[in-house]
């Protein structure tokens, strides 16, 4: 099967921010605050006048993703709420221009092209302002394919499009080709994205669609009939995508990185979210939870990034293991549950298991860790190789080690 060249570069990306930042922010209750909590129209949309980031917002924003390893962010330009951080010109006057007399998005793609970080543009589908949404869908329409094709043609070039709010109207002719088609048309390289469903994971659309999603959900395999697709896993740190002030419920760096490495075992993007706050500051514990895990990915970076399922290798150790295989022609064994023996009130666990049984047709040259190039030592056996993948000393806990694999053939 022929795999376009875009969806081969997404692939490689990897890891990707995603950020849900609109006039939402501004109340500091989650994206969906005003459907959510039934705030009237006059007493929500009026605000939008309030919103002015701060000038340095955008630097600051894809610093951070920078440090966590991100080779793409997707930011929302224009959400359910209907506002739009862009110009959007004949179209109305509900977007960041007129309210702080700055287009957001302008300052997003510079910061994006000056860091080497790929810029991609979440949109709605669905939208609670615009009033043709209710009473004219086809005149609707033509107003997204308008505000599509200026984001296609104001930006110089971008990595995709991201849609979401299919599934409020499931019965309604969307036009679809002409939607598409206005991005083939100016951004040809441009993956298409559209998240099809809360519960739908991993569900496959129409045919200019590129890349399937898992919104909150574990990946795993995709049915590919008619055409390759790339697929990425959506997470947040807590319960909502907005800025929610009130929400504590964020997930450990444990979590995080067991999702990531979850998604790249079925060839999945991890896209991770953030909700900045009305400055467009990320909140002080998004910040460090992303820079931690930045951390964690720079031990790694050469098995996470240029890398595809393999089945040259099969393990049995613990049952999440895996291998992945390199551009660079080596493999890439991930490591669950390496842990330091001893009592259960010193390290909170009684030790993981040695060994990995390895089975493959490949002769092994080496085996090292990717985080200090120690040495993994292996035998030969009758029926593979075993590698001794050993206990963590204390002071260490990775969560999933890395070992790069090399062999002669």
């Amino acid at each position: 099967m022929i795999v376009e060249q875009r969806i081969k570069n997404f692939e490689k990306l990897g890891l990707g921010m995603f950020v849900h930042f609109g006039m939402y922010s501004l109340f500091g209750k989650g994206e969906w605050h005003k459907h959510s909590n039934n705030v009237p129209d006059e007493e929500y949309f009026p605000h939008f006048l309030e919103f002015c980031p701060e000038k340095d917002w955008a630097e600051k924003l894809v610093q951070t993703a920078k440090k966590g390893g991100c080779k793409y962010i997707t930011i929302t330009t224009r959400h359910h709420d209907g506002f739009s951080l862009y110009d959007t010109r004949e179209l109305n006057d509900f977007n960041s221009v007129t309210s702080c007399g700055r287009d957001i998005i302008r300052e997003f793609v510079d910061e994006c092209n000056k860091e080497g970080i790929v810029p991609f543009f979440y949109h709605t589908l669905l939208d609670w302002h615009e009033e043709s949404y209710k009473t004219d869908f086809k005149k609707y329409l033509v107003y997204l394919r308008r505000s599509i094709e200026i984001l296609c043609t104001n930006y110089g070039k971008i990595g995709g499009l991201w849609f979401d709010g299919m599934w409020d109207k499931w019965d309604e002719d969307w036009e679809e080709d002409a939607l598409y088609g206005t991005i083939r048309k100016y951004q040809p390289d441009a993956m298409i994205i559209n998240n099809t469903g809360l519960s739908l994971r991993g569900k496959t659309g129409h045919r200019e669609i590129d890349c399937t999603t898992f919104e909150r959900g574990r990946v795993g395999d995709i049915d590919i009939k008619e055409k390759y697709l790339a697929s990425e896993c959506c997470e947040i740190f807590g319960l909502h995508w907005g800025y929610a002030e009130n929400d504590f419920a964020f997930k450990g760096l444990r979590d995080v990185i067991e999702e990531f490495v979850q998604a790249r075992k079925y060839n999945a993007n991890y896209l991770l979210n953030v909700g900045p706050l009305p400055s467009g500051y990320l909140r002080p514990l998004d910040k460090a939870m992303y820079e931690e895990f930045g951390r964690w990915v720079a031990l790694y970076k050469d098995a996470l990034y240029s890398v595809h399922t393999t089945s040259d290798f099969t393990l049995n150790g613990d049952d999440r293991d895996f291998v992945l295989k390199g551009d660079d022609g080596a493999y890439y064994m991930f490591c669950h549950g390496l842990t330091k023996s001893g009592s259960v009130n010193e390290t909170l666990a009684n030790g993981g298991r040695v060994d990995n049984v390895i089975k493959t047709d490949k002769k092994i040259k080496s085996i090292t860790w990717l985080d200090n190039g120690s040495v993994v030592n292996w035998a030969k056996t009758d029926n593979g190789y075993t590698a001794t993948v050993g206990l963590l000393p204390y002071g260490e806990a990775y969560v999933v080690r890395v070992a790069k694999i090399v062999t002669e053939n």
